[in-house]
């Protein structure tokens, strides 16, 4: 069983392996039936992928941040790279690549709902030859924070390489995807949704209980800790103590969109800070409370001093 010590990590930069993604964003009323034709009430064209926005959300929440990642030679990879940087991110591992940026098409309900469908390009050029030139930014971070969206030989090669420098790793398992044990036995910390959780499981998540269950099942094939996210039901935590409950905020949530990502920004932040589990949670949820009462994605990711009011 891997062991979290985040005990020397505090000053170090959190590192991010991922996806970058131009979001074009239409709201309606509800999803259109198979060959109905409906209106929506706008459209916009907003900064987003899950690499990104979880690298957006520990700039913004208080850390230094070095994004790793791919993006075309087209004005969405230029807008993609000059908003990371505004944000105080490292892109100087930010390559680019003869495919086009990655694109994401959103649809977002009245009732605060998404429905995404990826275009990956850019995204899925990504190889171990960037994650080398990234070796020394990687062995001296704080953490490696890696999803899916990216090719799953890169990043399983990412998180073997944090692993062989002592580098925490924490794998948010999106899009949900079968994963081998030995793929799992490279995380320290995994953050999956309920729809990820049950694929991962082969169980079904209904309730909290069965969360809990589906969370300690997780951790025995080698994470340390397991934080199950419940979207407006809360956390389920499992780590060596136990599984326990944490009740989410109550919110009027309007875009769903990155609340995952605002979340793992907080966590994130929260341990390199030096916090428990609970409170780096606890910090995530505040963050993730705020980014669903707003629209987009990286546009509705808070900063620190909004949690602080």
């Amino acid at each position: 069983m891997n062991q979290i010590d985040l005990s020397k990590q505090r000053g170090k930069p959190i590192v991010v392996v991922g996806s970058l993604n131009m979001d074009l964003v239409m709201r309606t009323p509800r999803v259109p039936q198979g060959g109905e034709t409906m209106f929506g009430h706008e459209f916009a064209t907003l900064p987003g992928g899950k690499g990104a926005n979880q690298a957006v959300a520990c700039a913004r929440l208080g850390a230094q941040v070095i994004m790793i990642g791919q993006v075309g030679q087209d004005g969405f990879g230029q807008t993609l790279r000059e908003g990371l940087r505004s944000d105080g991110i490292d892109v100087s591992h930010l390559e680019q690549s003869a495919a086009q940026t990655g694109v994401a098409m959103i649809l977002v309900e009245d009732i605060g709902e998404n429905r995404i469908i990826l275009a990956p390009g850019a995204n899925a050029t990504l190889s171990t030859a960037d994650i080398d030139k990234a070796a020394e930014a990687i062995a001296s971070a704080a953490m490696l924070v890696v999803q899916l969206e990216v090719p799953l030989p890169v990043v399983e090669y990412a998180m073997r390489m944090a692993r062989k420098a002592g580098v925490p790793v924490l794998l948010n398992p999106a899009p949900a995807c079968a994963l081998s044990e030995e793929f799992l036995r490279q995380v320290d910390i995994l953050v999956p949704n309920e729809t990820e959780a049950a694929l991962l499981a082969g169980r079904e998540v209904t309730d909290v209980a069965s969360a809990m269950s589906v969370a300690r099942q997780l951790r025995d094939r080698g994470p340390s800790c397991v934080l199950l996210t419940l979207g407006d039901k809360g956390v389920v935590i499992a780590e060596a103590q136990g599984e326990r409950h944490i009740e989410a905020q109550k919110v009027q949530a309007v875009d769903t969109t990155a609340a995952g990502d605002t979340f793992i920004g907080g966590v994130c932040n929260g341990l390199v800070e030096g916090m428990s589990i609970d409170a780096a949670v606890a910090l995530g949820q505040r963050a993730s409370a705020i980014c669903v009462t707003r629209h987009g994605a990286q546009p509705a990711i808070p900063y620190r001093r909004e949690l602080e009011i």
